[in-house]
């Protein structure tokens, strides 16, 4: 029996994919599904790839600032709760979450929530009250949401991203390194690669090595200029953009990324089985980043750098390394494919549906 169900997923890119994820697994098996998300430009971008139904709540991050934002936002919610009558809510974390789970539980409206990170967020650790069921990407967080039902599913992924091509234009015997913190970049993540790689084509050319390599990086709107100058005075092929649109045929291209350690970066690189070395967010709440990074290094498929002791120069060297190894990165691949959850879409679909009001 076909129902109504809302998505919020609202805040980042981190958080918004997954959603749609879910979302887009729902309407395949038939139900209704509106997305909700903040209404911030960042996920103009994001919801590119969704063609339903979505609602603005204009929640903002979780600030004494913000205090009459945040009850606008819950009426708002009230308001398209009462007329879209949904039969559950599933609600991905961060601030964008709050005032739908609140407006949800006011109408006695079933709430799953979706927690991607090692260590959960200020968020879902407040609203699991309220909760159904959490959902959860990792196995240990469930000590954080004791006397609370929970369901290790997995993160979803967008789908979509793998099998995809490599871009025409960057050749495959050409070493690949694909950079990229996020939907937003990333700026110390930006400076610490990029010239890390400068060096890079110093050492090779320094020590007459017949190896090339190419760039592709996702800088986000301040950067992108300046990364993209660097790049081209140092002579190196790069492709630059503030957003990456095409990250399935960037991953394909790619042979090592470096990245944040972000659970939907994480995972991503987990579908498409691609090592990665990981520069944890260092004030991401409860230093979660580094968490999740550890993940992966303990499952063999990823290296961890600590961003306030990693140096351009030792980037630099790690990069050479691989290069000059080329099979130790095919067993992190491995590695890294073997922790994927390709089915997590669809185990917390079958959540939200086992919840929802008949």
């Amino acid at each position: 029996m076909a129902k109504r169900f809302i998505v919020a997923c609202g805040g980042t890119g981190g958080h918004t994919f997954p959603g749609l994820a879910v979302a887009k697994e729902l309407r395949a098996r038939g139900h209704e599904v509106s997305v909700w998300v903040s209404g911030r430009s960042i996920e103009s971008s994001v919801l590119a790839g969704w063609d339903g139904p979505t609602f603005s709540t204009r929640a903002r991050p979780l600030h004494p600032k913000y205090f009459f934002s945040l009850l606008y936002s819950r009426f708002r919610c009230g308001r398209e709760m009462k007329r879209f009558k949904p039969h559950a809510l599933l609600a991905m974390g961060s601030y964008a979450s709050l005032p739908p789970v609140l407006a949800a539980s006011a109408r006695r409206v079933p709430v799953i929530l979706h927690e991607a990170n090692t260590v959960p967020g200020r968020a879902v650790s407040y609203l699991s009250r309220y909760a159904s069921a959490v959902a959860l990407t990792f196995s240990e967080t469930a000590d954080f949401f004791r006397g609370r039902e929970t369901v290790v599913t997995g993160l979803p992924v967008r789908g979509e991203i793998a099998g995809q091509p490599r871009f025409d234009d960057m050749p495959s015997d050409k070493f690949c390194v694909f950079v990229t913190g996020g939907s937003q970049g990333a700026h110390r993540v930006n400076e610490i690669a990029s010239q890390a790689l400068v060096l890079l084509r110093r050492d090779i050319e320094r020590k007459e090595l017949k190896k090339a390599f190419q760039v592709i990086h996702q800088t986000g709107v301040a950067d992108e200029a300046e990364v993209k100058a660097r790049y081209e005075a140092a002579g190196i092929p790069a492709r630059v953009n503030a957003f990456e649109h095409e990250m399935g045929r960037a991953f394909a291209t790619a042979d090592l990324v470096v990245a944040r350690a972000g659970a939907s970066t994480c995972f991503e690189l987990a579908l498409v089985g691609k090592p990665a070395f990981f520069i944890p967010l260092p004030t991401a709440l409860r230093n979660h980043q580094h968490y999740n990074a550890q993940s992966f290094v303990k499952a063999g498929g990823a290296d961890e750098g600590i961003q306030k002791d990693l140096a351009p120069r030792a980037l630099a060297n790690y990069i050479l390394h691989k290069i000059l190894n080329p099979e130790e990165l095919a067993q992190k691949a491995l590695a890294m494919h073997k922790a994927a959850t390709p089915d997590a879409a669809a185990r917390v679909a079958d959540i939200v549906e086992q919840k929802a009001l008949n």
